[in-house]
């Protein structure tokens, strides 16, 4: 995979965990241990995308 290929894959799954946070914090009793899961999934990915606009 292309390094742009993989920057834009990381962007889509980063806007995915984005929409998932925001509806799990919608709900009336967020499950807060998935969103530990998911804030650390995008936080990875954040890290993956620092690391290669390097």
């Amino acid at each position: 995979m292309s390094e742009e290929n993989r920057i834009h894959s990381l962007k889509q799954r980063k806007q995915r965990l984005d929409l998932k946070i925001s509806d799990e914090e919608k709900r009336p009793s967020p499950d807060e241990v998935a969103l530990h899961r998911l804030k650390a999934q995008k936080l990875t990915i954040n890290d993956e995308l620092l690391e290669l606009s390097n």
